[in-house]
């Protein structure tokens, strides 16, 4: 059977997109392994399923490139949004999107030809309770807590934006060896679902410079509820300031993080790469 896609990105967060609606995936866990493959396949961080929903406009079901699928995905989320927008012509300039961690609300960004160049999202409340993370730490908060990760002390802050996050402020990001600490983190038995882990440096206030190791994928271009994420631990450690846009530069492009109690707006991209169709 050939299955048509949609490759798109956001800042470099790249994904295979799927009309749900047209084409049955049997094994899209599979799939997502072999399509993710960027020798052998068509290469990505993953698959994304965009489905009918009862309960929103839309409903993203996520895969990661190990073929785990995930709860959700800042970037691959306006990808949708656009999906949803140019594709389906669902032309409403906000847009509720089903996924495994609850419906997020888009406040679509369009072109002078109409077409959808980005969204901010509504990511709902940072969670910061350490059993709703999880991770198996005492206390009501992971603020700025010294760890031992494999004889080598850090001090993080962990946070959950639908899925778990933990944050790393370091003097240099650039020097970080991802590829050797990343997975030290992702498989600790501190994090009973695994985690992603975002590496920071403090350029000025206000203005961030990250690097991520997401679970399932390894280090990507972006990540965009690790981007929350680190906002919201910027914030608990001084390092910016509630209610003000802080810029965040990843590998593959900037986005901009709103961050107070009731919940967390991102702003960014959304970019169609190319269509093509692969025999499934």
């Amino acid at each position: 059977m050939k299955v048509a896609f949609t490759k798109m990105q956001g800042c470099g967060n790249d994904y295979v997109y799927v009309d749900a609606r047209k084409f049955e995936i049997e094994d899209p866990a599979d799939l997502a392994v072999r399509i993710s493959d960027r020798h052998f396949g068509i290469g990505s961080d993953g698959l994304i399923l965009v489905a009918p929903s009862e309960t929103a406009d839309a409903k993203m079901i996520m895969f990661n490139l190990d073929g785990s699928e995930g709860k959700m995905c800042g970037n691959g989320i306006r990808c949708v949004g656009k999906f949803v927008y140019d594709i389906w012509g669902v032309k409403k300039d906000t847009l509720t999107i089903e996924t495994r961690s609850g419906i997020k609300t888009l406040k679509m960004q369009l072109d002078e030809h109409g077409e959808a160049v980005g969204a901010t999202v509504d990511m709902g409340r940072a969670i910061l309770s350490p059993e709703l993370i999880p991770v198996d730490l005492p206390g009501e908060r992971v603020v700025d807590r010294e760890v031992n990760i494999d004889g080598q002390k850090f001090r993080i802050t962990c946070v959950s934006m639908g899925n778990p996050h933990v944050v790393i402020f370091v003097q240099d990001v650039e020097k970080m060896d991802l590829a050797t600490i990343g997975p030290k983190f992702e498989h600790h038995p501190m994090f009973p679902e695994s985690v992603n882990t975002e590496f920071v440096e403090v350029l000025e206030p206000g203005l961030l410079r990250m690097r991520v190791w997401e679970r399932g994928s390894g280090e990507t271009w972006a990540c965009g509820t690790g981007t929350c994420a680190t906002v919201v631990a910027a914030c608990l450690n001084g390092y910016a300031q509630q209610g003000q846009d802080v810029h965040v530069i990843l590998n593959g492009g900037e986005l901009v993080i709103n961050y107070t109690d009731e919940r967390v707006l991102m702003t960014g991209p959304a970019v169609i790469s190319f269509h093509g169709e692969i025999e499934v």
